[in-house]
């Protein structure tokens, strides 16, 4: 089994900081837009650089998204930052009605993803906003594994026309993806080959997911491991391939089990080629406070928690 090595512990919304600061550099219709969170999304380089091309809207969530959506009119690519709570679920009406109805081509920017912003608790965590976002008509939908990848996805979307949800995080995670990757929406990333068990993991689940294979291949389970980093469009040709190969999956992300990736995945295979499935997810639950490593481990968000469901999976063939 190919193994991938961590180069080094990096959060993600640092790789979408910096993705902006060499957007700054190379298109000048790219501006952004924070709601008074420019340290914690790294916008401050961009914002030092180009100050006429960067506006601090304030604690004004829906107005930043009603700002953003006028500035598509005059060929600007607006990009939003603020936590991924208060980038979706404050703010739905306006990216709906303003944003996705028009198909206005706003970069909504989401940090603190997830459980794994850890201590501020349920009240600033966010487990349904992937579902929020991939039901709404021509929103696209990303949510990226690490540094490297969330730099290129970064790049990647100022070039596509429309609406688009970048999500990410705050911890530092492994930093595993090559540097020099090119970022393609909508195409899955197959790391490692397997025939026992197919593994779609998305977001900080992707490098547990590679830890797990490690563990299933020491117990000789050959686990095919794949990194969906956009849950919409969906690579629905790469999922059925491989568990056509393998015959069950199991999904692992961030999110709840509703409306999330492994919905997703669950219709796909319904529609096409049923096959056995279990979810690594939070179970319709809100989050609460604790470190970010407490919590993965509370909620089940971990390789151990994936091993046990590769396992468990493999007797419903």
């Amino acid at each position: 089994m190919k193994k991938y090595t961590n180069t080094g512990s990096k959060d993600t919304r640092s790789g979408f900081g910096d993705g902006l600061t060499e957007l700054g550099q190379t298109n000048p219709n790219v501006v952004a837009l924070c709601a008074d969170l420019t340290g914690s999304l790294k916008m401050g380089d961009f914002k030092n650089n180009h100050p006429e091309r960067f506006f601090q809207i304030g604690i004004a969530e829906a107005n930043m998204i009603g700002i953003a959506a006028g500035m598509t009119i005059g060929g600007k690519i607006p990009f939003t930052g603020t936590f991924a709570n208060f980038s979706t679920g404050r703010v739905y009406d306006q990216i709906r009605q303003s944003v996705a109805y028009s198909d206005k081509n706003v970069k909504i920017c989401a940090s603190h993803a997830g459980i794994t912003l850890g201590e501020d608790g349920a009240t600033h965590q966010i487990l349904e906003d992937i579902g929020l976002m991939k039901m709404l008509p021509g929103m696209t939908v990303i949510n990226t594994c690490d540094y490297n990848q969330t730099k290129a996805a970064t790049l990647a979307i100022a070039e596509h026309h429309g609406p688009v949800y970048l999500r990410f995080g705050r911890p530092k995670v492994a930093n595993f993806t090559p540097a020099d990757q090119t970022f393609e929406i909508g195409k899955a990333v197959q790391l490692t080959e397997g025939t026992d068990v197919t593994i779609i993991a998305t977001g900080h689940l992707v490098w547990e997911a590679l830890q797990a294979a490690e563990t299933l291949e020491a117990e000789g389970i050959s686990a095919e491991v794949i990194n969906i980093h956009t849950i919409k469009p969906l690579d629905e040709a790469a999922i059925l391939k491989s568990v056509a190969k393998t015959g069950c999956v199991v999904t692992a992300e961030e999110h709840n089990f509703l409306g999330g990736l492994g919905e997703s995945v669950a219709r796909t295979l319904a529609l096409n080629t049923p096959a056995p499935q279990e979810f690594v997810a939070t179970q319709d639950t809100f989050g609460e406070s604790g470190t970010p490593a407490q919590l993965m481990e509370k909620y089940g968000l971990n390789a151990a928690s994936i091993v046990k469901a590769s396992q468990k999976v493999i007797t419903r063939k």
